[in-house]
């Protein structure tokens, strides 16, 4: 019996490890599922096409997430760029993100990572986030509402929270790349579908 039980606890264990990163980022994965159901993220999880100009993708450190998320956007055909909330302008891109990318057709070899700090916001930019906390960041940093939006509300099934793979294993990184890759090509389908000025027709 105790054998069966440890055996479960491992099988489960692993299955979060290449779901959600981590124990944390299934936990938050839940509360982002819960704030989308509840309404809470509403603002965020619509758009306005006729209005968006530029896909600015945003994470942490710009090195994975949005590093991806750009480099499938512009193989789409779109208008955009990306950034990091706490990050060096110039660093390049995670080594298991260059390793993981070329399996969904994308080369981050000149990828170079942009701070925040080194970003100005002009209208028309959408800000694509992959956490809940990083939009009200944005927020705090005097970014409109309007301009902000998860971009894991496009994935299939929608993931709220995008967990950071940064240094986690190389099933999670190719678990969260396959979920920003969705996200993106149905974001791209949708404003192209739509007109939006941000991707050629």
């Amino acid at each position: 019996m105790l054998k069966r039980l440890q055996a479960a606890r491992q099988t489960l264990a692993e299955l979060t490890r290449t779901n959600y990163g981590t124990f944390r980022g299934w936990v938050r994965h839940l509360l982002g599922q819960v704030e989308l159901v509840t309404g809470r993220v509403d603002p965020w999880v619509a758009l306005e096409p006729a209005t968006v100009h530029r896909l600015v993708f945003v994470c942490l450190g710009n090195i994975n997430r949005s590093a991806f998320a750009e480099g499938v956007a512009r193989a789409q055909g779109g208008k955009v760029c990306s950034l990091g909330l706490a990050t060096t302008t110039g660093a390049p891109a995670f080594e298991l993100a260059l390793q993981t990318a070329p399996r969904f057709g994308i080369d981050l070899g000149r990828h170079a990572a942009t701070d925040i700090g080194d970003y100005q916001y002009r209208e028309g930019d959408l800000l694509l986030v992959m956490e809940i906390r990083h939009a009200r960041q944005l927020l705090a940093r005097g970014i409109p509402m309007r301009a902000i939006a998860l971009l894991g509300a496009w994935a299939t099934p929608k993931r709220i929270h995008l967990h950071d793979p940064h240094t986690l294993s190389e099933r999670y990184f190719y678990t969260c790349f396959t979920l920003i890759h969705v996200a993106v090509i149905n974001l791209l389908a949708e404003l192209r579908q739509a007109g939006s000025p941000c991707v050629q027709p």
